[in-house]
């Protein structure tokens, strides 16, 4: 990989991960040629060509730098310069304390920075197979729903198969459509996030009696007929279909995505029994998006039992929910702990398709898979990011902190840091201990910062 900064580098995929290794490497001074098969070729879950098209949800989540593991690792982020989280930043929408964007302004905003830039190419058609010899240097950054030619190039290359999971989407209900005699607006405990007012989130209750119908329904519904070949593919267990939560009990759902508290019913002034919340999902707000509720039921079954839900019997949808197939890699078995491909070190690996989950957790991957690329290619060794990192953490668990027999994707959570040692541990106990970590963090970071600017 070492050689001209000004031979490219090739990022296949224009997702998140792709699209910020290709900023990266070009803010390195690095040339980029950028493949997207979009418009050439379709996916099942994309609507535009745009890059970093979001497909499912339009929250980057917690946005917390202090006190949750996603929020923390914005904020990294941000101190790396990254382009996902400028975007996101500049087309931010209310939504309590996460982080949610104007998904159309945001891809718009990925593609026009990056089509402007004098180092990056974007050069629109398939990569089928394995990206040619004669690119000495590539980032795979196809995503889950990396095409099939690829895949199969990948699994006689390595002689593993992919693993693979079902991620599903949630709907999306115009506004205007919603009865706000039932509905009311309201963010848990009233926090104030982003952009917001404490008041984010569309809620509508239910009662005992209407919330066991409505989990009986769900439950008796038609669902989407798999594939013979996909019958045994887990899920994500962080990305659940509605109706497989509530296969596994009348209450799950309460304690999940339709859990009632930090709210209250401005009609009754009692809590909810339970209650759906709807997210704004474009910048106008007349789109909302149903938090947590990704679905695999036929389309005629979404429409007509999520209108038994109170403030939604009139619901109009924008978008109902769908299903497709997520493909990631064995990466604690397949790749080094810079990213590349043991079986072909020119090749190197980033966002979903490394077993990562989320939309930031994919940009991270990608960030770091562009730093370690451009490193090379200026010919000096860039070192990974400390453990005691959010990004740091995220990479390591991938790369050989996970157990190849057992892998499954994972979004990043303080679970994966290494603990505070208990001769600084933090005052104050359990409550005192994410805040320190995130401080270890955010210093360990700089400091590894200072450490690639003196270097490069």
């Amino acid at each position: 990989m070492i050689g001209n900064p000004s031979t490219p580098v090739h990022i296949v995929g224009g997702g998140l991960a792709g699209s910020e290794a290709a900023w990266q490497l070009a803010e390195s001074g690095v040339s980029v040629v950028l493949h997207e098969m979009r418009p050439a070729r379709q996916t099942d879950a994309h609507k535009t060509d745009r890059l970093a098209e979001l497909v499912c949800s339009n929250s980057f989540r917690s946005d917390d730098a202090a006190n949750n593991a996603v929020g923390l690792l914005h904020e990294e982020m941000r101190r790396c310069g990254s382009l996902i989280l400028m975007a996101a930043d500049a087309h931010k929408l209310p939504a309590g304390g996460a982080l949610a964007v104007d998904r159309d302004g945001f891809a718009e905003a990925v593609t026009a920075r990056l089509a402007a830039h004098p180092l990056v190419t974007i050069a629109r058609g398939e990569v089928p197979g394995l990206p040619p010899a004669e690119w000495d240097a590539v980032i795979v950054a196809t995503g889950p729903l990396t095409s099939p030619a690829l895949a199969a190039a990948i699994r006689t290359l390595t002689g593993e198969d992919s693993l693979a999971f079902f991620d599903a989407i949630a709907p999306i209900v115009h506004r205007e459509s919603i009865d706000f005699e039932r509905a009311w607006f309201q963010s848990r405990y009233d926090k104030a996030g982003p952009g917001g007012d404490g008041a984010d989130y569309i809620n509508c209750s239910l009662d005992k009696e209407p919330y066991r119908a409505f989990v009986q329904a769900l439950l008796d519904s038609e669902k989407t007929e798999f594939k013979e070949w996909e019958t045994n593919t887990p899920y994500f267990e962080g990305c659940l279909p509605i109706e497989v939560m509530a296969a596994r009990g009348v209450e799950t759902l309460r304690f999940g995505p339709m859990k009632p508290v930090g709210l209250t019913e401005p009609h009754s002034g009692r809590r909810p029994y339970a209650v759906v919340q709807l997210r704004q999902d474009n910048a106008l707000g007349t789109l909302f998006n149903m938090v947590g509720f990704q679905t695999k039921l036929k389309h005629a079954e979404q429409v007509r039992i999520f209108r038994l839900i109170p403030g939604l019997e009139r619901a109009e949808f924008a978008r109902l929910g769908g299903l497709h197939r997520n493909t990631f890699l064995n990466s604690p078995r397949l790749l080094d702990g810079r990213l590349r491909l043991k079986a072909d070190p020119r090749l190197r690996f980033a966002g979903q398709v490394t077993g990562v989950e989320g939309y930031v957790e994919s940009a991270a991957i990608g960030l770091l898979a562009g730093r370690f690329a451009a490193a090379d290619r200026q010919g000096w060794q860039l070192d990974a990011p400390p453990p005691t990192t959010a990004l740091g953490a995220l990479l390591g668990h991938i790369t050989g902190g996970a157990s190849a027999q057992t892998f499954q994707p994972m979004n990043v959570n303080f679970g994966l840091f290494p603990p505070l040692p208990e001769s600084v541990g933090p005052q104050g106990g359990r409550a005192a201990r994410k805040p320190a970590l995130a401080a270890r963090a955010l210093r360990d970071l700089d400091v590894w910062l200072s450490a690639a600017r003196l270097a490069a």
